[in-house]
């Protein structure tokens, strides 16, 4: 079964049928808002979601900004680490995906991608963290690793990252957008930002069985595909 009816919903709707997972995809679709009434709507969806499905293998998907030391302090991060914290004090069987910044088809103006290529496309001036790194990963990799583990391991603990074996500047990822849209961006280049290391021993083997590009194929591959 699948909660939510965004971006990882739709990629997972192959589990709608599937008796033993209960995917919850129906987060807070802004990672940047503080209003806590958006919180308390996916912690109360999910503890719905769990007492009326007694028995399957909760299967819920956090974030890889949990490891930014700029973000940590978020009440997005809060938020996540304190439903990762009640599923494990709660819920017998589970997996928790630790997910990076997701590439894909999707009408959300806050995912990363959406955010750049829509004030570059529209030459719309935005602050440039020059300091900061971000990982990016095509959704179709987010479920084929997902699936792979949900298949073949049993339920894990401790959370498990999910995110591509790339990290790129963010002045890297809006040079690479400015090629790809032949438009010269109008930001402010600001002294902010950090570069974070996110622990990949679990799905860096099922990710590199499936991806022979470089980070920079990877990137392109990623605008020509959704963008």
């Amino acid at each position: 079964m699948v909660v939510g009816n965004g971006l990882l919903a739709r990629c997972f709707e192959s589990y709608n049928n599937d008796d033993r997972f209960l995917i919850f995809a129906s987060g807070v679709s802004n990672s940047k808002t503080k209003n806590q009434e958006a919180y308390l709507r996916e912690t109360l969806l999910l503890e719905k979601s769990i007492a009326e499905h007694p028995g399957k293998i909760i299967v819920y998907f956090s974030t890889c900004s949990v490891y930014d030391p700029d973000e940590k302090n978020s009440a997005y991060v809060k938020h996540k680490l304190n439903i990762e914290a009640a599923i494990q004090k709660s819920v017998p069987s589970y997996f928790i995906f630790r997910v990076s910044n997701v590439a894909g088809k999707s009408s959300n103006p806050n995912t990363l991608l959406n955010y750049f290529f829509h004030h570059i496309k529209n030459e719309i001036n935005f602050d440039l963290w020059a300091n900061a790194c971000r990982n990016i990963i095509d959704i179709d990799d987010v479920f084929s690793v997902a699936d792979e583990v949900l298949k073949n391991n049993p339920p894990s603990v401790n959370p498990i990252n999910i995110a591509s074996p790339f990290n790129y500047t963010v002045k890297e990822i809006v040079a690479a957008i400015e090629c790809f849209l032949n438009v010269k961006s109008n930001y402010i280049e600001v002294d902010k930002g950090s570069c974070f290391e996110i622990e990949l021993s679990v799905t860096q083997t099922i990710f590199q069985k499936k991806q022979t590009k470089t980070g920079a194929e990877y990137l392109a591959s990623m605008f020509a595909k959704y963008f």
